[in-house]
């Protein structure tokens, strides 16, 4: 059978469902590793979270827009047998992040110890030096003691990371275990503004620094180790893995909606589309939010891949706006955050589901930290944290007031004010990643043993495992990327030494056409 010309009963070693970062990144190992892969994809191009909208300057970031940890994508590409800059020209940032205050301080930070001293002794004097000292000190011995038996483990050990603290009897005072991010940064710093910048890093995984462990601290050693701008925007690395993947023999399925991974005795043995198609499969990858798995919404037999998804804690939402525009006021660097006065009385109104008028906001100037000066039209990804569903969305209208009235009093303003089609609110987010009830990062981080409860690359189904930022280590660009090699590993040992329990036997089915499916390129995979 055939759909579009594309062979339902064709061999597959590897179907993905989900062409998110992870599922990219996954694709490209193993179709390069020789195995039939292919990519099924519900919406009509690749990248997921890592998507882009149309504007009259170019596609706009509309998703993650910090690059961190490069080595992770370095190890990548060279595990491709590619050079990462033969694909990509990254762009360093020695200046990581221009804050704002409503009082009208302003702090930037560098990726060097002798800027960030002279700005923090011009911003707050020499005790803001030591104090961000000693905060940086613990930040990057918690990070290079959960790197390697954490983030870089398929299944990380419990075991194995207390044996490291007991080897290093102050790694546990440095984990502060029964104090929040914000606790402990209440105790570093005297100034508020300060311990309010660095409690932010808890949002970058989707956290309240007020529930927040603070062991979170380590997520600003990741940041201060180097930032990185893709030039031309950030969903120009999924571009470049499909085009890797799809020259290693992967195949995208694009405009697809899996509504059913088909199990077996055996295990995973494919999909079944929205039309009824049947893809067969000798093992499936899913890359999608773990909750899809555990509520039922992909079948029952999947449910125990997702873990206890489905009754954990989401992690934050967001309102995101994506435009082209002119600008007046404060120069802004590629990286910006406009703080609120006091942060605690907008992650109290998150937690209950609801939103201040003034919230902090994230702004990144696309077209800016390069070599070059701006352009007069720029592009811009401004975002704010909201709560994830059921929590009622905003109208379009208050989202912007709620947004551009803030950056206003900031001095900050923009023409033409973009429309509502710049936007995604959390139903959105929702309708694009379904399951999802628009948690940007999946379930939540806010508890001290989080990192091990999620779920792992090799699900409990066998034949089904799991990639992206919902799975083992969790949300950002560079823990996907290492999701999608644990993933593979994990699918390549397994084909070498398969489970004495895995049966064999193979769903049937019937085939429609309507999934937009090709043996040749589709229409939205790289030329």
């Amino acid at each position: 059978m055939t759909v579009s010309g594309f062979s339902t009963d064709q061999g597959r070693d590897v179907l993905i469902v989900g062409a998110g970062i992870g599922g990219l990144a996954a694709a490209a190992r193993l179709a390069h590793a020789g195995l039939r892969v292919t990519v099924v994809e519900r919406a009509a191009t690749s990248g997921g979270k890592m998507r882009s909208l149309p504007s009259p300057a170019g596609p706009v970031d509309a998703g993650p827009t910090v690059l961190t940890l490069r080595p992770v994508l370095d190890d990548l590409f060279a595990s491709l047998g590619e050079r990462l800059d033969a694909h990509l020209d990254l762009i360093r940032q020695p200046l990581i992040a221009r804050h704002f205050w409503p009082d009208g301080s302003q702090l930037d930070l560098f990726d060097t110890e002798l800027e960030t001293h002279e700005a923090l002794r011009a911003f707050g004097g020499a005790r803001a030096v030591a104090q961000f000292q000693a905060f940086c000190d613990r930040a990057r011995g918690l990070f290079e003691a959960f790197d390697g038996p954490v983030m870089q483990a398929a299944d990380p050990s419990l075991t194995a990371l207390a044996a490291q603290t007991l080897r290093n009897p102050g790694l546990l005072r440095s984990m502060a275990p029964h104090r929040s991010l914000a606790a402990l940064l209440d105790r570093t710093f005297d100034d508020p503004r300060l311990a309010q910048l660095f409690g932010r890093y808890a949002t970058y995984v989707g956290a309240s620094p007020y529930r927040a462990p603070a062991l979170l601290s380590l997520v600003w050693q990741a940041e201060y180790a180097g930032v990185w701008k893709i030039a031309g925007g950030m969903h120009r690395l999924a571009r470049a893995l499909e085009a890797i993947a799809w020259a290693r023999g992967a195949r995208f399925c694009h405009n697809a909606h899996v509504t059913r991974i088909n199990i077996t005795e055996g295990g995973a043995q494919g999909v079944t589309l929205a039309d009824g198609t049947r893809l067969r499969a000798n093992r499936v990858l899913f890359n999608g939010d773990p909750r899809a798995l555990a509520t039922g919404a992909l079948g029952s037999g999947a449910i125990p891949a997702g873990g206890q998804s489905a009754r954990r804690r989401r992690s934050l939402s967001a309102q995101v706006w994506a435009f082209a525009a002119r600008i007046q006021g404060p120069e802004l660097a590629h990286h910006n955050v406009f703080f609120r006065a006091d942060p605690r009385p907008e992650f109290e109104a998150l937690a209950r589901g609801a939103l201040v008028p003034d919230p902090t906001l994230y702004l990144c100037a696309m077209d800016r930290g390069g070599p070059a000066p701006p352009p007069d039209l720029e592009r811009f990804e401004i975002i704010a944290n909201a709560p994830p569903l059921p929590a009622p969305d905003q109208e379009p209208d208050q989202c912007r007031t709620r947004c551009f009235d803030t950056l206003a009093r900031a001095g900050l303003s923009f023409a033409p004010m973009p429309g509502p089609q710049s936007l995604t609110t959390p139903r959105g987010l929702e309708s694009l990643f379904p399951a999802s009830q628009g948690a940007l990062y999946g379930q939540s981080p806010e508890a001290l043993m989080a990192a091990f409860q999620r779920p792992k690359a090799r699900s409990p189904v066998p034949g089904l495992y799991l990639a992206g930022g919902g799975a083992h280590p969790g949300a950002g660009v560079p823990m996907a990327i290492l999701s999608a090699r644990h993933a593979a590993e994990a699918i390549l040992k397994d084909r070498t030494f398969p489970s004495p329990c895995r049966q064999t036997a193979t769903p049937g089915g019937t085939s429609t056409e309507s999934a937009t499916v090709a043996g040749g390129r589709s229409a939205s995979s790289p030329s």
